[in-house]
């Protein structure tokens, strides 16, 4: 069927819940992009004088697409080199959705979006709708073709998946650079000292250079063997600004709620460090490095106001 200038402004106005629904499922902005751009195809071929609720509609065949995009996506991460991380979105970004609930920001962490890589599919589905997006359970029974009482047990088993020991603490933007700031100032003093004192005892690095800028193999944990690598990782070198195209300038943001340390080289976001704090200090540091996954950011930063550099031409 064509579509008219109507049936367009519905899927328009509904795109950036999509969006924020697809890259909760997916951790990944550009297939969130194409998960979307496929959900609107369906509508566009679609009988829609036999739909009755467009947004319930639009939200089963979104997530039936993204069910099988996580199908794929975990088959392609048992090749992918390195370790895997979501793709980092800066604050202002659509992408990230409704953030009016604790559950809601929390939800859309790069801690938590990594942490729902041990969820099943529709264990995902069923955390994501329900927590960040307030669906009920018979709703999403609707979307996945449950018993409204087989939703409850899969959103009960997510939740036991996904219990933290220390909750997040939550910053505003002032804040959030301060830590940046303090993070970056002890990780360029070449003291290991300085870094331990921000981070929890059992504190994890993680970093994706997707095979393509090198990264640690596996998550290193500790405080002291964090501190000991950010040390290294942080130490200038012609080596390093080789891998990366240049030598960048270094920035304090908020990516995905947390304070997060952006390198942007040129007009190029390079990689992106956040920071995952909780009361007893920093318990995690995600780098994202890989090229393929920083374009929306790249494009994010470029059409933002960021400010002065924390560092220049590190």
């Amino acid at each position: 069927m064509l579509v008219g200038a109507h049936e367009v402004q519905v899927f328009e106005t509904a795109r950036a819940r999509l969006e924020a629904i697809a890259y909760r499922l997916l951790g990944s902005a550009n297939d969130a992009e194409d998960a979307v751009q496929d959900t609107f195809l369906r509508w566009q071929s679609a009988d829609r004088t036999l739909i009755e609720t467009h947004e319930a509609w639009l939200t089963k065949v979104l997530t039936n697409i993204c069910l099988n995009r996580l199908t794929s996506a975990r088959a392609r991460r048992e090749t992918y080199v390195g370790q895997w991380l979501p793709e980092p979105v800066f604050a202002g970004d659509r992408m990230l959705g409704p953030s009016d609930t604790v559950e809601q920001r929390e939800s859309v962490s790069i801690a938590m979006l990594t942490l729902m890589e041990r969820l099943s599919a529709k264990e995902r589905v069923v955390y994501v709708l329900r927590e960040a997006f307030g669906y009920s359970h018979g709703e999403i029974a609707e979307v996945l073709d449950l018993t409204e009482s087989n939703c409850q047990q899969v959103y009960r088993r997510a939740k036991q998946h996904l219990t933290a020991d220390r909750p997040r603490v939550e910053v505003d933007a002032t804040a959030a650079r301060r830590i940046v700031e303090e993070f970056l100032a002890a990780a360029l003093s070449g003291k290991t000292e300085s870094l331990v004192r921000m981070l929890t005892d059992d504190a994890i690095s993680a970093g994706d250079g997707g095979g393509v800028v090198l990264s640690a193999p596996r998550p290193i944990t500790g405080a002291l063997r964090v501190a000991r690598f950010l040390r290294t990782l942080f130490k200038p070198s012609e080596a390093k600004w080789e891998m990366i195209g240049g030598r960048p300038d270094l920035f304090a943001a908020v990516a995905n709620g947390v304070p997060a340390l952006v390198m942007v080289v040129g007009d190029r976001v390079a990689g992106v460090f956040s920071l995952d704090v909780t009361a007893d200090g920093i318990a995690a540091v995600h780098a994202q490095a890989n090229p393929g996954k920083l374009d929306r950011a790249t494009r994010q930063w470029a059409a933002s106001g960021h400010g002065e550099p924390l560092a220049g031409d590190w």
